[in-house]
């Protein structure tokens, strides 16, 4: 706390300085002109006084590495400065600085989610956690510490040597924190439920500057909302992760051809309705090459180091495939081939949406009502887009059944912030629209049309009685909202607990970037 105290007196000099006179060629002659470049300049200088060797500006080598670090060119911005932290005291410092300077800020993990403004930031500051690196597993190996500096394949590397592995991201390049604080899907869903439940410690600092724990027994609403709930309420500087022990496992991408997707998207609904083995996930999307044509390719993954055809997947073996990689790997080489789907330089954006149901009929009816419409609207992003731009269109289906549930039950008993509810509703089928292009000129085509879509569909699952507000916040678009779908009850907790760590709103306020809890 002294640390803290004494950063912000330095801090607090600091801002004082540059406001008498950093720049004394720029005059301003009325208050209104104190704006948010100005405040952004006052926010650098004052952190560069204090951290020289971490804050980097336009043309250092640093800042134009770190600004080009992102999943997607859709996210590139132009932050007026970078600040790279080393620890959680500098976190700290970083936070107390925009709220002494009223600098806006934004924070960059893993650099996945790829919407414009949510980790990084025009003219404001960009903190970018790469050297938050803590990496450590515990002696029991029952645990490790993780920080938000990497992405996820780094981490089951380094697992590999211990013969465990954690509930991470499913693609190498994903990053840890964001897919921890957004619920996290993994390849373990339905032995150990969301990523998040399986989240022991959070390190967390805090809008004050205080650096916290958050568990089970310290902190508990904090530790609650930090599962689903995202940057609402801190920035996390170190996460403790559960292990599974894992040497090898079976896995791979099954693919079928074009005549055989009505038998595909069957088997989809099928394992979602009646698979009760919680060693198995799927991640089955339908890739359309062009208006006419189209695969469907299921990424199956088994927790077993000796079962090569699992009686659950026996509906996806029925169709012949045109393509199969299945095998026995390690957690980390699947996740690099999974992740050969990430194309870089490229544009792209997600969208989420679900919907429910309690029976075999109904799952199907979902999942072909969303393929369906899906394809029917590819011929107008086709005259919009020019098919060789496109690298990448999507749709993909993620069950959360009453196994998913459970897992999730026992991994956390204290529950997560998503509220979602499989007993009362069925199971949750969580889909995503993808599309990848080359040229940022279509970007504004491309928006129009996932809109127009993702309203197509919902408005057809609504009317057959279907749809859910659920939309998955690791695959949600900017337009799309996220916490009314977790249920009134959860969204007003999550504010409560917000109002409760954050009290001077200084993560609605000064970081804007993120899905929002609101004031």
């Amino acid at each position: 706390m002294l640390g803290n105290m004494k950063s912000l007196m330095v801090l607090g000099y600091a801002a004082a300085a540059a406001l008498a006179g950093v720049t004394p060629a720029v005059h301003y002659e009325r208050e209104a002109d104190i704006g948010p470049r100005t405040l952004s300049f006052l926010g650098c200088a004052a952190l560069k006084l204090v951290h020289p060797a971490k804050v980097f500006y336009p043309g250092d080598a640093v800042y134009e590495a770190e600004n080009k670090a992102f999943w997607s060119n859709t996210q590139l911005m132009n932050p007026k400065c970078i600040f790279r932290p080393a620890n959680a005291e500098d976190v700290s410092a970083g936070i107390l600085n925009s709220r002494l300077t009223q600098t806006k800020f934004a924070v960059r993990g893993g650099a996945h989610t790829a919407i414009k403004g949510f980790n990084s930031i025009d003219d404001g500051v960009l903190m970018v956690l790469s050297n938050l690196t803590t990496l450590a597993v515990s002696s029991d190996r029952k645990s490790v510490q993780v920080g938000p500096g990497y992405k996820w394949g780094a981490v089951y590397k380094y697992l590999e040597q211990y013969d465990v592995a954690v509930a991470g991201g499913r693609l190498a390049p994903v990053g840890v924190p964001g897919l921890l604080l957004a619920g996290g899907v993994s390849f373990y869903g339905n032995q150990a439920g969301w990523a998040a439940d399986n989240v022991l410690e959070y390190e967390v600092v805090l809008s004050s500057g205080r650096v916290v724990k958050a568990s089970a027994s310290e902190n508990t609403d904090l530790f609650w909302a930090l599962k689903g709930g995202s940057n609402n309420f801190g920035i996390v500087t170190k996460f403790t992760l559960r292990t599974f022990p894992s040497k090898r496992v079976f896995a791979g991408a099954y693919t079928v051809g074009g005549d055989d997707i009505d038998a595909f998207l069957q088997a989809i609904a099928n394992y979602s309705a009646f698979n009760t083995d919680p060693l198995s996930h799927i991640v089955p999307m339908v890739v359309p090459s062009d208006a006419e044509n189209s695969v469907g390719s299921a990424i199956l993954f088994y927790d077993s180091e000796t079962e090569t055809r699992p009686a659950c997947f026996e509906p996806f073996f029925a169709i012949p495939a045109i393509a199969n990689t299945l095998a026995f790997k390690t957690v980390a080489d699947f996740a690099v081939e999974v992740g050969g789907l990430v194309v870089d330089q490229i544009n792209d954006v997600f969208v989420a949406g679900s919907t429910v149901g309690k029976n075999y009929n109904e799952l199907l009816e979902g999942i072909q009502i969303s393929h369906d419409v899906f394809i029917s609207q590819l011929p107008s992003l086709y005259a919009s887009v020019p098919l060789e731009d496109l690298v990448l269109v999507s749709i993909n289906w993620q069950p959360i059944t009453p196994l998913w549930q459970s897992a999730s039950a026992r991994a956390n008993p204290g529950g997560n912030a998503l509220g979602i509810d499989v007993q009362n509703k069925g199971t949750l089928m969580a889909w995503a629209e993808v599309v990848e292009w080359r040229s940022a000129k279509y970007e504004a085509a491309v928006n129009k049309w996932v809109e127009s879509t993702t309203k197509a569909i919902n408005d057809a699952t609504k009317a057959a009685g279907l749809f859910d507000a659920f939309n998955y916040m690791g695959e949600a678009a900017a337009f799309q909202e996220v916490f009314p779908g977790y249920g009134a009850a959860s969204a007003k907790k999550l504010l409560d607990i917000s109002r409760k760590y954050d009290p001077m709103r200084v993560f609605q306020r000064l970081l804007p970037g993120g899905f929002k809890i609101g004031w």
